[in-house]
């Protein structure tokens, strides 16, 4: 008799296990699936030029974000910048926790020390891989001393 019962409860949990399994697997299909699914679009006269953020097979692409306002200092627009890649993580469903890989665009090496300052911590007890790069002079677009764009998970 208690074999039985034992035996019941098992298929029971298997068919519990399974539904919610298939409802898990529907889910990340829903998010993860091969369709990319763009966010923040810019357009240039009504064209669609590129998008803040795009999302496919679960992995979560951030454009380059910049800083074009007063103060010119490194540390004010790291600051910012830093700022506007975590508010399009979120934006996305994701987090600076969730970061794989943040390319660091200066516009002057000089600034490097400055920006890791202000950049340390920023990411969590496990930090993402990082390139840093200084562009020419004036290869940063706009008034902006650097640049940073990201790749994280959902």
């Amino acid at each position: 008799m208690q074999t039985e019962r034992r035996s019941a409860i098992k298929k029971l949990l298997a068919s519990v296990t399974a539904i919610a399994g298939l409802g898990l697997a529907a889910k990340a299909t829903a998010v993860t699936g091969n369709d990319k699914v763009a966010g923040s679009i810019t357009t240039s006269q009504d064209v669609p030029l590129f998008s803040g953020h795009t999302i496919h097979n679960g992995v979560v692409y951030i454009a380059g974000k910049g800083a074009h306002v007063a103060p010119f200092e490194i540390k004010a627009h790291t600051e910012i910048v830093l700022q506007e890649l975590e508010k399009e993580l979120i934006k996305a469903g994701s987090s600076m926790e969730k970061v794989l890989k943040v390319g660091v665009f200066l516009n002057d090496i000089a600034d490097y020390q400055g920006m890791n300052e202000v950049y340390k911590g920023r990411f969590g007890k496990n930090p993402p891989v990082r390139t840093t790069v200084a562009v020419a002079k004036g290869g940063v677009p706009g008034d902006s001393l650097v640049e940073m764009d990201c790749i994280a998970y959902l």
